[in-house]
């Protein structure tokens, strides 16, 4: 195959891009390295199947030739950038999504949109499936993401409907590994840093607000699975082994060895209180699901940031 990749320079992005020229297809990766690094595309680059593209979204994307699979990864996904990078997040989901459908839709293209679990906001329905309409703050701290990307299926939906364009959504629930950003406040970074760094492990609230963590070999997996599926409704793809977040800090000290001590700080505004998909539809659809474990993935990805991370 030949795909477009939007999002190649990101942590997600950069995994599926490998895995695809990996497989012996050709990759053209877009990236705006808006939150994405170049260290990623310095990765990628090894491939001479690999080409590259610095572009936005947001404005009209030309490739020349033939494409069979557009893949949308592009979009700030960190809490940390919801604030600083709100308008951007917002239309990359509803102008870039739309500039990468006609892509699609100009190519003949399949195509595939990265969707996520915030789509379910804080749910009222446990654990969460494909027909929960979720429970959303449309004006909260994190609504730019959760509506964004709400709006994003939408307007997927309706090309599919309009233009019989064959779509993929993947709702993605909390992936982690290497190559993930370490500044970018999700939680699993958050407390290996710290734990590295000696310093205190930070936990908003009491620490009992769950998710369920998704090694990125595995999310990779789904992806690339979901792509080659003849279905157009939104999929799961995550890990249903769900921990509270306490937990999570008090296992990575202990992978870390690190005698750091565990603080609490005021829960975040719309902080989900459960977070765990039911992937039935991903096991009967695409005949998949996670392999690898956290305390193995959290081992890897611990492995990743002492390497990366600056020493004194």
């Amino acid at each position: 195959m030949r795909v477009v990749l939007s999002g190649a320079a990101g942590f997600i992005g950069c995994h599926l891009a490998k895995r695809y020229l990996d497989d012996g297809h050709q990759v053209i990766g877009v990236d705006n390295y808006r939150t994405g690094s170049r260290d990623n595309i310095a990765w990628l680059s090894r491939s001479g199947a690999f080409e590259f593209l610095e572009h936005d979204i947001t404005r009209p994307l030309k490739v020349p030739g033939a494409v069979d699979l557009v893949a949308d990864l592009a979009c700030p996904a960190s809490p940390v950038d919801f604030g600083p990078l709100g308008v951007e997040i917002l239309r990359v989901c509803s102008e870039g999504v739309w500039n990468v459908l006609e892509l699609a839709r100009a190519k003949g293209a399949v195509f595939l949109q990265t969707s996520t679990s915030e789509v379910y906001g804080d749910p009222e329905v446990h654990p969460q499936s494909e027909d929960y309409w979720g429970h959303v703050n449309p004006i909260g701290a994190r609504s730019v993401y959760d509506e964004g990307k709400r709006y994003a299926e939408a307007l997927i939906t309706a090309y599919h409907r309009r233009h019989k364009l064959p779509v993929r959504i993947a709702r993605i629930f909390n992936t982690f590994g290497p190559r993930m950003r370490l500044d970018d406040g999700r939680v699993v970074t958050n407390f290996i840093r710290q734990a590295l760094a000696g310093e205190d492990l930070t936990v908003y609230g009491d620490g009992s607000q769950t998710r369920s963590f998704c090694y990125i070999d595995d999310q990779v997996e789904g992806l690339v699975r979901l792509a080659a599926a003849d279905y157009c409704g939104p999929v799961n793809i995550g890990n249903p082994d769900e921990i509270p977040v306490r937990r999570l800090a008090e296992e990575i000290l202990e992978l870390t060895g690190s005698s750091s001590k565990i603080v609490e700080k005021p829960l975040p505004a719309d902080d989900p209180k459960v977070r765990r998909p039911d992937i039935s539809l991903a096991k009967k659809l695409l005949g998949w699901q996670p392999r690898v474990s956290r305390t193995e993935g959290l081992k890897r990805t611990i492995d990743f940031c002492r390497e990366v991370l600056p020493r004194d």
